[in-house]
């Protein structure tokens, strides 16, 4: 028997054993266990390998079978060839389009989609006192964790609980469950809010609020924004030599104190986000990278990368006032405070379900019918938006190619028939040509040096964007989990029109939250894309003086030797 899903969202395979599939397409699953969040099997061109799990929505009653010989019916069994098997171990940290990283914990590193993302390696190992102190934690408290599907039981005075227990039982037996448990919606915690089944205390400190904005829910400002600043890396090194990091200097304006981070802090700190916060956007960082850790480009790239990194996080309202946050920013070089912080941190309860408690709404409830309009609209703009961020960064990666290769050549080229020429009209020993002579000569350099100029700019107008771009897919790999989270709890609204009240108020939550996110998403893409245009052109048009100004000199030349 052949089990089948439908696919949810696109997705463009990258790397070796992954296949690509398209929204609303059928495939055929080889098997329900899922491998790190992905699946393997075969999509309508008969294209065999893995694929991200939540995209897919598996379809417990369509099921297809092959006759054999016999006229018997036999399952459709596929084996994976060798090259597949042994990709399976890392592939799933390989994909810069599709990892699934809402409601993952650390153990899997919240690997996401984009350029940027966290993934398995050499790079920063984690092998040092600052880890090795953790107390052991078990499957529920700590690294690695999943979101908690069910209430924490314990009593604490002034629990905001989100129903009674007869209500939450109400809610379960009458509002049925996603039998697919690496469903997003359920391993993101939304299934079991919207139930009533999380419950958790909530300090005044860890409530957000929401307000309506002019285009619907927005989180509600930062009162005390603040920025961050990363001084170039330094190499560190610990015991006596062997073992060699970059430490960065971090100063965040509102304590003007520098702290000292080490990229696998950066990476530590990812992992608790993505657990804390299953309907918002962290930003993914820059990618790890085994070999070249110390190579001058690497860093710079890499400390660039951070930059953008932090500047989304401090202009979030959510994520940068939250404590882990805080506690990465300001906490110095008391080892003890540290790892205390760590270790709540890791112990935080307001994961997953219990997340959505923390959300106060506005007074006025959202139209379901308009909210899923809006969703809908937004998936259509983030596909696009995604398939044109490739056409630009293909375009501009062959641009710059050209530049600092094709187009430095050429003006060589140029440069050097050019003083070949003057070469040649030196051997001529009439003193009124050696003006022109020298004038020629210069020519020549001077179209060697705009061939120069040409090779260097890219770096300073192009990269930039594509840092920019790599950025952003990192976000546009985020929503469509994201998005499953809120279409789920709609779905299962929609399949209970009787039930009203708080299953209705948590979908709200849900909703209200949803489309906060995606307000501040596009006003952070406006804000981003207008400051980096600006730069670029302006940095086009420094460009193009500098070629004048040459051309110019040159052009004097022949008017100064008269």
């Amino acid at each position: 028997m052949a089990l089948k899903a439908r696919v949810l969202y696109d997705f463009h395979s990258e790397n070796p054993g992954e296949i690509s599939i398209t929204e609303k397409e059928l495939v055929t699953l080889f098997s329900e266990e899922e491998l790190d969040g992905w699946l393997e099997g075969e999509n309508s061109r008969g294209e065999a390998g893995l694929f991200p799990a939540s995209y897919v929505e598996i379809l417990r009653d369509h099921i297809t079978s092959n006759t054999n010989n016999n006229g018997l019916s036999s399952p459709k069994i596929k084996v994976p060839s060798p090259t597949q098997t042994s990709q399976t171990s890392h592939v799933s940290h390989a994909s810069p389009d599709a990892q699934s990283q809402r409601g993952l914990g650390a153990g899997s590193g919240g690997s996401g989609g984009g350029s940027f993302h966290t993934s398995q390696g050499s790079d920063d190992d984690w092998d040092d006192d600052w880890d090795d102190s953790s107390p052991a934690v078990d499957a529920s408290q700590g690294l690695g964790r999943a979101p908690p599907l069910y209430p924490v039981t314990t009593s604490l005075p002034g629990r905001r609980e989100s129903t009674q227990q007869h209500q939450q039982a109400k809610s379960s037996a009458t509002v049925g469950r996603n039998l697919n448990r690496f469903s997003t919606f359920v391993k993101s915690g939304g299934e079991a809010f919207l139930l009533g089944e999380a419950s958790a205390f909530v300090k005044d400190g860890d409530s957000i609020c929401l307000v309506m904005g002019m285009h619907g829910p927005e989180w509600q400002e930062d009162p005390y924004p603040f920025m961050c600043t990363i001084d170039d890396p330094t190499k560190q090194t610990k015991f006596k030599g062997m073992k060699s990091y970059m430490s960065y200097g971090l100063t965040p304006t509102h304590t003007n104190v520098q702290v000292n981070r080490r990229y696998k802090h950066f990476d530590w700190l990812y992992a608790r986000l993505v657990e804390r916060f299953p309907v918002i956007s962290v930003p993914h960082l820059p990618e790890k990278q085994a070999t070249g850790r110390f190579e001058e480009d690497f860093i710079s790239k890499r400390r660039k990368g951070l930059i953008w990194w932090m500047n989304h996080m401090t202009s979030h309202p959510v994520l940068a006032r939250c404590d882990v946050f805080q506690h990465f920013l300001t906490c110095g070089v008391d080892e003890k405070a540290w790892k205390q912080g760590k270790r709540k941190a890791e112990r935080d309860q307001l994961v997953g379900s219990n997340f959505f408690l923390t959300i106060s709404t506005p007074a006025v409830p959202l139209d379901l019918q308009e909210v899923e309009s809006k969703i809908e609209g937004f998936k259509s703009f983030t596909k696009r938006m995604d398939e044109n961020i490739v056409v630009v960064n293909t375009a501009i990666s062959e641009f710059a190619r050209k530049q600092m290769t094709g187009f430095k050549k050429e003006y060589q080229k140029v440069g050097q028939s050019f003083a070949l020429l003057g070469q040649a009209f030196e051997l001529d020993q009439q003193t009124y040509s050696a003006g022109l002579n020298r004038a020629i000569a210069y020519t020549g350099e001077a179209y060697e040096t705009v061939g120069e100029y040409f090779a260097e700019q890219p770096r300073k107008d192009l990269a930039p964007i594509s840092d920019l771009l790599d950025l952003y897919r990192g976000h546009l790999a985020n929503f469509p989990d994201i998005i499953h989270v809120q279409k789920g709890a709609l779905t299962k609204v929609k399949d209970c029109p009787k039930q009203e009240g708080e299953l209705h108020d948590r979908c709200n939550i849900i909703s209200c939250a949803t489309l906060a996110e995606i307000q501040h998403f596009h006003r952070t893409r406006v804000r981003d894309f207008r400051s980096q245009m600006q730069h670029h052109l302006r940095e086009q048009i420094v460009f193009f003086q500098k070629i004048t100004a040459k051309l110019e000199d040159a052009l004097q030349k022949y008017d100064d030797d008269q």
